[in-house]
C-alpha cells in the first residue's frame, strides 16, 4: 500500500505507524493513493484560525467570530464547536452553550489577504481550480507529475505544511476521483487532515453515511427523503433506479448515481466559460406559449452547436424572461445528467415556460446551460434514457450536414413557422 509522512514526505514500508525519517505519526496511506487528482481543500475554521493566528492569547480559547447578541456565529473555533456552537447560530443562543466564549467581529479585509495568499499557492499546483468560497475549493491535479515531481496526493500534502507555515492556518485536503467524494473525504480528518477515498468499495463505503452529505440536498429536500424512507445512502442503493426516478423525477436518477459514488461535474476554473447562452428581443411583445415555444427550440439549437462545437455540455437549464416593463425571470432546473442536444435543453425551456403564467406578455426570452462539463461525459444513455446516445448522433449528423450545405439548408420543422417574430440575439 503506497504511503508516505505528511511532516517530510519521505515514503514509508507497509504497515508503519511511524514516519521511519522523522518519526511523525502523520502518515497517509491508501491502495489508489497515487492514482487520484480530484481534491477538495477547505480552511480549517478560517476566520477563527486567522484570529488565533494574529492573537498568540486566543489560541486555547474558546472564540466565535460574528456580531452582537442580537446577530448570528459567521464562524467558531473547534474548542467552541465541542459546546455545540456552530455557524449560522444565533448569537445569543451560542453564548448560551458556551458563555465564556471570546466574541469576535469579522474583519473580512483580514481574512480575504490570508484567502488570496492560500489561492495563489493552488495556483502554483494547478490551473484548475475551482474557488467555492474564500476558504475552499476543488482542483484538478491530472497530469502534474511530472512538473512537480511527485503524484497529485504529495504535492497536496506539501501544500497544506506551505499553508500551515507561510499562512499560519491549517486546511484539510480531500483526495478521490470526483468533486463529490473529494469534498465527502475533506470532512473525514478535521481539522489539518488528509483523507482519501478510491474507486474500490465505493458503494459499501457510501452505504451507512447520511444522505445530507449528497450536493444539493438540502433541510428541505433531507426531511422529505427521509419521511419516504431514505435516511442514509444505502437506502437509495437499494431501491431501483425506475422507483427513484418514478418517486423523484430527475432528482431520483441523480441521486441514484451520487449512492454509488457517480458525479459528472468537471472542475471549471473560476472565471473560465461557466455558461452557454442564447436569448432574442421582440420587435413585439409575445404571449402566446405556442410561438414562445418554437423560439425556444430555435435559440436551444444555437445553445446545443455552441457547446458541442467547444466540446463541453451542460447540467442545468436557465430560462430567461423579460416582461415590458423590464423586468427579468430566471427559472432554472439541473438535469440529472450532462447534455449538448436542443431537444432536451427545449424540452425543460418549455416545462419551465408552463410555469408561468397564460397571458402574460414578454419582450425578451433566452435560454442557457450551466455548469459546465466536458462533451465526453454527456448523452452517454442509461436503462431509462435509452435514446441519448442515437440522438447525440443525429445532432452531429446534423452538424456535417449545415457545415457541408449551409446554416440555414436543415430546420427543425417547428422553427420554421417562428423564424420572422423576432430580431435575433
Amino acid at each position: 500500500m503506497p504511503a508516505f509522512c505528511r511532516e517530510c514526505f519521505v515514503e514509508q514500508g507497509i504497515g508503519a505507524r511511524y514516519c521511519t525519517d522523522c518519526g511523525s505519526p502523520r502518515l497517509i496511506a491508501h491502495d489508489e493513493l497515487y492514482d487520484l487528482s480530484i481534491a477538495h481543500i477547505d480552511c480549517d475554521a478560517f476566520y477563527a484560525s486567522v484570529e488565533k493566528r494574529d492573537n498568540p492569547y486566543l489560541a486555547d480559547k474558546p472564540i466565535i467570530v460574528g456580531g452582537g447578541t442580537r446577530g448570528v456565529v459567521s464562524t467558531c473555533c473547534y474548542i467552541a464547536r465541542r459546546f455545540g456552537v456552530r455557524s449560522a447560530m444565533p448569537m445569543f443562543k451560542a453564548l448560551k452553550l458556551c458563555p465564556e466564549a471570546v466574541v469576535i467581529r469579522p474583519n473580512m479585509q483580514k481574512y480575504s489577504t490570508a484567502g488570496r495568499l492560500i489561492r495563489s499557492m493552488m495556483d502554483d499546483l494547478t490551473p484548475v481550480v475551482k474557488s467555492v468560497s474564500i476558504d475552499e475549493a476543488y482542483l484538478d491535479l491530472t497530469g502534474t507529475t511530472i512538473l512537480h515531481g511527485g503524484a497529485p496526493a504529495l504535492s497536496l500534502a506539501k501544500f497544506a505544511k506551505r499553508v500551515q507555515k507561510e499562512v499560519g492556518v491549517t486546511v484539510s485536503v480531500g483526495l478521490s476521483y470526483n468533486r463529490f467524494l473529494a469534498k465527502v473525504a475533506s470532512e473525514l480528518d478535521k481539522p489539518n487532515g488528509f483523507a482519501v477515498i478510491g474507486k474500490v468499495g465505493i458503494a459499501e463505503f457510501l452505504a451507512p453515511k447520511s444522505v445530507g452529505i449528497i450536493p444539493g440536498i438540502g433541510p428541505v429536500f433531507q426531511k422529505r427523503l427521509e419521511e419516504k424512507g431514505f435516511k442514509l445512502i444505502g437506502d437509495l442503493q437499494r431501491r431501483d433506479l425506475r422507483e427513484l426516478g418514478q418517486l423523484f423525477g430527475d432528482e431520483g436518477l441523480k441521486l441514484s448515481r451520487l449512492a454509488y459514488g457517480e458525479d459528472h461535474r468537471a472542475v471549471t476554473p473560476n472565471g473560465d466559460n461557466k455558461s452557454v447562452s442564447s436569448e432574442t428581443t421582440f420587435n413585439t411583445d409575445i404571449s402566446d406559449h405556442e410561438t414562445l415555444n418554437g423560439i425556444l427550440l430555435e435559440l436551444s439549437e444555437k445553445v446545443a452547436l455552441r457547446l458541442r462545437r467547444s466540446n463541453y455540455a451542460g447540467l442545468t437549464v436557465t430560462l430567461k424572461l423579460k416582461t415590458p416593463d423590464f423586468k427579468s425571470i430566471t427559472r432554472s432546473r439541473t438535469l440529472n445528467a450532462p447534455t449538448q442536444l436542443a431537444n432536451r435543453i427545449a424540452a425543460i425551456g418549455r416545462e419551465l415556460l408552463t410555469k408561468e403564467p397564460r397571458g402574460k406578455k414578454y419582450r425578451l426570452i433566452g435560454i442557457g446551460m450551466s455548469e459546465i462539463v466536458p462533451a465526453d461525459q454527456a448523452d452517454l444513455g442509461d436503462l431509462i434514457d435509452t435514446t441519448a446516445p442515437k440522438e447525440a448522433a443525429l445532432e452531429r449528423t446534423l452538424d456535417q450536414l449545415r457545415d457541408r450545405f449551409g446554416r440555414n439548408t436543415i430546420h427543425r420543422a417547428a422553427i420554421i413557422p417562428k423564424r420572422r417574430d423576432h430580431e435575433g440575439e
